[in-house]
């Protein structure tokens, strides 16, 4: 049974984007009370790109950057680094300590820098970098929150209201099941279901089903049996929520353009398998590319999903079209 490659780093990445208040209560809960979050939060995703460039670390990966308020009042902005580690790294201490000073630099306001370690060594646990020389000392000592901790807590995890408990527990069963993708289908099917369980609108469950669907890859025939029980639950619970993403909708497109002779059910079909693809590949999509999908024709559908392979950027794909 062929399993696809597992992909952390996007669906953490698109889970912090949709909940970054509760993704830092769940694993910074401090930092958390200190924030007044009654004035918003902005995303700096350019203004962190140059300062890994400018950095010099070679090729290096620092997650996000946000600006916040906090309650002392003391300052306008105050700035969060965020590093999700995936895999452990010896270099991973001394990135944590360039990128706060480079943001400070930058800015010239306090910078708080907080890592999740989502590796698979418990005992890794880098939280600090410094020197000393001739008296001077220069250190960063900074919050980690380990993933590998909350093995011991699965009932509570799957209990906790907060969506990154969620995210902490397809993290873990992804990881535990990689080599058993049976044990991995259950795991995805109970979670799903706890979605449906929370009482969360439609557009957070679809978010946070998208996060769960993406980091939890299944081979075809179980991802097929996971959407026929998805299918089921919603009509338990009479809504139809993340089946209306048409997950399956270039198959099904294809069987109803040929056994209904209807193109449009083909064109639906393909718009649908190369959004959620697009999606997979590249993250959330800018509004300017959802529109060029709607508008669409079927012959240039197909094209943007054969160039899908090769391509490695959305440039790429829609290159002379």
């Amino acid at each position: 049974m062929a399993f696809p490659a597992d992909d952390y780093d996007n669906p953490w990445k698109s889970a912090l984007e949709h909940a970054f208040p509760e993704f830092i209560a769940f694993y910074f809960p401090d930092a958390h009370r200190r924030i007044d979050w009654s004035r918003g939060h902005d995303f700096l995703d350019q203004e962190l790109r140059q300062v890994v460039r400018d950095a010099e670390l070679g090729r290096r990966h620092a997650d996000k950057l946000v600006r916040v308020h906090d309650h002392d009042g003391r300052e306008d902005w105050v700035y969060i680094h965020i590093e999700i580690q995936g895999r452990r790294d010896s270099g991973f201490e001394k990135r944590m300590f360039v990128y706060n000073y480079r943001i400070f630099d930058r800015y010239d306001r306090p910078v708080a820098s907080l890592a999740v370690l989502a590796d698979d060594d418990p005992r890794w646990r880098p939280a600090r970098y410094g020197f000393e020389l001739f008296g001077c000392r220069h250190a960063l000592d900074f919050p980690v929150a380990k993933l590998t901790d909350f093995d011991s807590r699965a009932d509570a995890l799957l209990a906790d209201p907060n969506p990154f408990a969620l995210v902490t527990a397809a993290h873990l069963h992804t990881a535990r099941t990689r080599h058993d993708p049976q044990n991995r289908f259950e795991a995805k099917r109970r979670l799903v279901r706890l979605l449906y369980e929370r009482d969360w609108n439609k557009r957070r469950i679809l978010e946070f089903f998208g996060v769960l669907d993406w980091m939890m890859r299944l081979p075809k025939e179980l991802e097929t049996k996971l959407w026929h029980d998805i299918e089921t639950i919603e009509g338990e619970r009479k809504v139809k929520y993340v089946t209306s993403v048409e997950r399956l909708a270039l198959e099904r497109g294809k069987r109803q353009g040929l056994e209904e002779g209807l193109e449009e059910g083909l064109i639906k079909g393909e718009r649908g398998a190369l959004e959620r693809l697009l999606t997979r590949r590249f993250g959330p999509l800018p509004p300017a590319v959802a529109e060029r999908l709607e508008k669409a024709t079927g012959e240039q559908l197909e094209l943007w999903l054969d160039r899908l392979l090769d391509a490695r950027t959305l440039d790429d794909l829609f290159v002379g079209n």
